[in-house]
């Protein structure tokens, strides 16, 4: 049974964390965490020793290595510090995405990696799930031939756009990172994994067009609890975060984030004091609600990535286009159309049919633990889907994307 340590006992750090010790595999030895409610919780539940409970990564990472792996989920502009130290300790690594916010420090990480030679495996579950395990075999069977183009659509969701996006701890990107990079370099690195190949050039348009103060709604107020509007609202914080109450998996995500007192005496006492219960058109947000990119590949081929708000929160949305057929799929089942007998292939991949974090993004983060556990306890990289220098390459496809974007070009890439 490998051993693991905890930096960041968020929700993400709390996925995993539960994963790896359903697997039987794993167990988690100890953890640092700022907050003492998340410290003292994620130590009770997985019996930590008092003297492997910080508040702080720093002092967890002092000194000799406590464990063989840790899982590093703090928030984004927090990576490079525990990431490259671990690395030098000799920890392999689980890095929740992204990387880092810029470059200059998701390749300081991946040096780091590849100099110590640890594993480092970046939390790219949708390589994992059952659905593109299944899309991928597919293709890389040739049941479509040659890729020409491939459609991709991330439905963010209304309310988790206003949860995470407007109100949440990802509205700023100074204090977190660009909605591309932050929600969907996921999406970005799925289309390479799919397509076998980086692409040559890409360009961008996308903006913060409806979460502003001018898209105001007559007579609101600043906070939902206090506003005459709120009832006819899709954003309602208040319909939102009190109908989380008495659904386990709504209370873990997304109610954790807005407060650990699950009584609507708490929720409310949340919503008048914390930024959860503000009105989306009053909020301190400039990340982007929609957003396309469109990526040209060295053959000629292309792909497009739509992310979107306005949609509800489900799987995403794929059509691949090829020279024997298509394929298009909406997160679970697989519609295989070939072009030579011009029959339909209806595949159920098992994917779980909810997308969001509380049930594991449809089974790709209890895969993404496994494979992670697996390389670990044996020593063979190859049982994660990517390594740090490939998700490299793909988080700068998403910079070129943001460069793209804010300048009104195409950028290449080298090869």
């Amino acid at each position: 049974m490998i051993t693991l340590a905890v930096v960041g006992a968020g929700l993400r750090g709390q996925g995993y964390a539960r994963h790896a010790l359903e697997s039987g595999r794993a167990r988690v030895v100890a953890v640092a965490e700022p907050d003492p409610g998340r410290r003292e919780a994620m130590a009770a539940e997985h019996g930590v020793a008092p003297e492997n409970v910080f508040a702080d990564w720093t002092e967890l990472l002092a000194g000799g290595r406590r464990a063989d792996a840790v899982i590093i989920a703090t928030q984004d502009r927090m990576h490079v510090g525990p990431a490259v130290r671990a690395a030098e300790l000799g920890y392999h690594i689980l890095l929740e995405k992204p990387m880092a916010p810029a470059e200059e420090e998701a390749a300081l990480i991946t040096e780091a990696a590849e100099r110590h030679g640890v594993i480092l495996a970046v939390c790219h579950v949708m390589r994992y799930s059952p659905y593109t395990r299944v899309l991928k075999d597919l293709v890389s069977k040739g049941r479509v031939g040659e890729i020409m183009n491939i459609q991709h659509l991330e439905q963010v969701g209304w309310w988790h756009q206003a949860h995470s996006f407007v109100r949440g701890n990802w509205r700023s990107e100074a204090d977190s990172a660009p909605m591309l990079l932050a929600k969907a370099c996921h999406d970005l690195d799925w289309i390479v994994h799919v397509k076998g190949s980086l692409p040559a050039r890409v360009s961008s348009f996308g903006n913060l067009v409806h979460f502003r103060p001018e898209h105001r709604p007559p007579g609101a107020a600043d906070r939902c609890l206090d506003c005459p509007v709120e009832p006819s609202c899709p954003y309602s914080a208040t319909r939102l975060y009190l109908g989380c109450l008495g659904d386990p998996e709504k209370e873990f995500w997304p109610l954790s984030a807005v407060t650990a007192d699950h009584t609507e005496a708490g929720v409310l006492t949340a919503l008048r004091e914390g930024p959860y219960g503000r009105c989306v058109y009053a909020c301190d947000n400039d990340v982007v609600d929609t957003q396309v990119v469109t990526l040209e590949f060295a053959d000629g081929t292309s792909a497009t990535c739509t992310v979107t708000a306005f949609a509800a929160l489900e799987h995403r949305k794929t059509r691949v286009f090829g020279t024997h057929g298509s394929i298009e799929g909406d997160g679970v089942v697989l519609r295989v159309h070939d072009f030579v007998t011009d029959t339909v292939e209806v595949i159920d991949t098992g994917a779980g049919a909810d997308a969001s974090a509380a049930t594991g993004h449809g089974g790709g983060d209890r895969s993404l633990m496994d494979a992670f556990v697996s390389a670990v306890a044996y020593g063979d990289p190859a049982h994660v889907l990517t390594d740090a220098a490939g998700s490299l390459a793909t988080h700068r496809v998403v910079w070129a994307a943001e460069h793209a974007r804010r300048t009104g070009s195409v950028v290449s890439l080298a090869p």
